[in-house]
């Protein structure tokens, strides 16, 4: 069995664990993965591809302003974590990242095996041609 390093994904404090809906969308070149985190910096998300796992986590800050005491808290922080399958023809190299207000993107290119291709249609002379 693998040993994995999970300093960054174990978490470290009893938190609550959100599993955030993606939106998934599919271009000719790539797979978009769209979640929701609201309240996560981008130094508090961790993704990783391990084989066809595409692991996402992203920890919250529960943090209170100074000087104040909570009165009513109907707001949970906590941890987001979701797992994924991808397909083997991600170019993995190309992989990116972008949070903006609250929202998770990931681009995952397709390897250029993986994109759809136009198919040339020949007809029997032309096969006989090249064999020549």
């Amino acid at each position: 069995m693998k040993e994995k390093n999970l300093e960054k994904v174990e978490p470290t404090r009893d938190a609550k664990v959100f599993v955030p809906t993606p939106d998934i969308y599919e271009k000719d070149d790539s797979i978009l993965v769209r979640c929701d985190m609201p309240g996560v910096a981008q130094d508090q998300v961790d993704i990783r591809l391990d084989n066809t796992e595409l692991e996402i986590t992203g920890t919250q800050a529960g943090d209170k302003p100074d000087g104040v005491d909570l009165l009513a808290g109907e707001y949970e922080t906590g941890v987001f974590r979701r797992k994924f399958n991808v397909p083997q023809l991600i170019d993995r190299d190309k992989i990116r990242a972008r949070l903006h207000n609250g929202v998770l993107d990931i681009e995952l290119p397709k390897a250029e095996q993986a994109k759809p291709r136009k198919i040339e249609i020949k007809t029997g002379d032309q096969i006989d041609k090249e064999v020549d």
